[in-house]
């Protein structure tokens, strides 16, 4: 396995240290679990969609926890102790399963949808984070304003 250094990077930059994190967790993921199966699917310019494959799961027993850029699903099945079973097929096994997000990315609901999990996510960038046109003064603009200014 390759490893990587980011030392270099770390010397070069500020304010980067959340990506840094990500990009050296993201070498220890070797054979991580699937379960329960996921989508992530982006359904408009700054709106996604995670949906959870989870087939027997009543909704009172998943829990949806959305922390400072990470969201928390975990499940953990009613007790079966009553039930004799033939064949078990379909998993009663305890999950949790955490993603990253991006900053200023919000949950906006949840729901249940034929087995599925659906879990709405918006990128909401505030007004004063978005790019602003400039305006650029000529050389006469620029004397008025330094001269207001100094007075």
């Amino acid at each position: 396995m390759t490893t990587l250094d980011l030392a270099p990077l770390w010397r070069s930059t500020v304010g980067f240290d959340r990506l840094f994190d990500l990009l050296a967790d993201s070498g220890r993921w070797t054979g991580a679990d699937n379960y329960p199966p996921y989508d992530i699917e982006r359904v408009g310019e700054d709106h996604y969609q995670i949906t959870l494959a989870l087939a027997g799961f009543p909704p009172d027993t998943v829990s949806i926890t959305a922390g400072q850029n990470t969201l928390t699903v975990e499940g953990r099945k009613a007790d079966k102790s009553g039930h004799q079973y033939l064949y078990q097929g379909i998993s009663a096994r305890p999950f949790r399963q955490i993603f990253n997000l991006a900053e200023y990315v919000q949950v906006k609901g949840a729901w249940f949808e034929n087995g599925m999990l659906k879990i709405d996510l918006v990128r909401e960038v505030p007004e004063a984070m978005k790019p602003r046109q400039i305006a650029i003064n000529t050389g006469a603009d620029h004397q008025k304003d330094e001269n207001k200014h100094a007075a």
